[in-house]
């Protein structure tokens, strides 16, 4: 595997407005062989889940479910291109579209940090 997603935090630093995550929004990626999952919550997020398959070119194949904190469940599809930035911290770019609600897509950028 070229990246090693397993047992790593990341927080988003950018997202389109017809996004729901946010700065406060913190993810819990674990990987097992070419299988990626993660839970994720904070900001407008209650309680979210993703699971993705690793392509042969590194990308991750991904599916998202999240309850909001208005209550409401929503669900999405994402393209995840992952990077190794300067500093040796991963930053994955992400174009996603919802599968509920409005059926928008957007991008958006999560990276790595050690602490919460």
């Amino acid at each position: 595997m070229k990246y090693n997603f397993d047992g790593k935090l990341f927080v988003s630093i950018a997202n389109t407005e017809n996004g729901e995550v946010g700065e406060d929004t913190v993810f819990h990626y674990h990987q097992d062989g070419d299988i990626v999952t993660a839970e994720y919550e904070g900001g407008s997020i209650a309680k979210g889940q993703l699971i993705a398959k690793v392509r042969g070119d590194g990308k991750l194949d991904m599916r998202y479910h999240h309850i909001n904190c208005k209550g409401e469940l929503m669900i999405g599809k994402c393209l995840s291109t992952p990077e190794i930035m300067e500093d040796g911290r991963m930053k994955l770019k992400e174009q996603w579209q919802w599968l509920s609600g409005d059926m928008s897509a957007g991008y958006s950028e999560i990276v790595e940090t050690d602490s919460i």
